[in-house]
């Protein structure tokens, strides 16, 4: 009988050993409890707990990646569009993480997606588009001052697909195509103006000096010859043949 009582007290110490010895990892923490208070932020390492005095809640200090899903956005330009975004975030005040918050995984997911559809909405369909790496810090700011409280610092905010439906991409594409056909337009535009200026400029140049015209003549003319065309007609200026004509006329005369 004794026996037997022995092997229970021996199972019960055993048990309670068990349930008092706790190894923590290097990226844990143990938040401990005195008789329902607040004790101390333990590990990590070998921690001992005493059984039905103390309790203890292990938080897990590394870096959550959180997939934030798909939120339907309304951008300031009235455009319905659909978004989802990774957050990346740690606990860095066990204390708060436990104490201030009932489950802080579940109260950063929500607060991410509020967050998502507030920020968003406050701006046009173009700047999503094109500046998206603004948006990220600007959400990113938000969270990380509303999760302080928590014990929480949101490091990253990521957005990853913005997605349309077919009528708007459709629209933006014809946008595109509009843009890229005014901009050729001006650049051919602007070549004409300062091809016109460069011709121009030209021009008075040969103006000043009627050798400099008749050697252009000449020119041109053997670049044409060049071409082996069968026929050729061109104009002939006044200028080259004059003073053959008054040539001419005097020996007549």
């Amino acid at each position: 009988m004794v026996s037997y009582f022995l092997g229970l007290l021996i199972a019960a110490i055993a048990l309670l050993l068990m349930y008092a010895i706790r190894i923590l990892r290097e990226y844990e923490r143990a938040v401990v409890f005195f008789l329902g208070r607040f004790q101390a932020v333990k590990g990590p390492g070998l921690i001992i707990i005493i059984p039905i005095i103390q309790t203890m809640e292990r938080v897990d200090l590394r870096t959550v990646v959180m997939d934030v899903p798909t939120q339907d956005v309304i951008s300031r330009d009235n455009v319905s569009v659909k978004v989802n975004a990774v957050v990346y975030y740690r606990v860095i005040d066990p204390q708060s993480a436990i104490i201030n918050v009932e489950n802080y995984h579940e109260a950063v997911s929500q607060l991410s997606q509020t967050t998502l559809r507030s920020v968003l909405g406050k701006h046009e369909l173009d700047e999503m588009l094109s500046e998206r790496d603004k948006l990220n810090v600007d959400i990113q700011k938000i969270l990380d001052e509303q999760t302080d409280a928590w014990g929480v610092k949101v490091t990253n905010v990521e957005i990853k697909h913005i997605d349309l439906d077919e009528s708007m991409i459709r629209a933006i594409a014809r946008q595109a195509e509009a843009e890229r056909s005014r901009r050729a337009k001006v650049i051919h535009a602007e070549g004409e103006a300062q091809a016109a200026m460069k011709l121009t400029e030209a021009a008075d140049e040969l103006s000043k000096n009627s050798n400099a015209i008749t050697l252009r003549y000449m020119q041109t003319l053997i670049d044409i010859a060049g071409e082996q065309n069968s026929t050729i007609v061109f104009p002939l200026p006044l200028d080259l043949i004059e003073p053959m004509i008054k040539k001419v006329a005097g020996e007549k005369s």
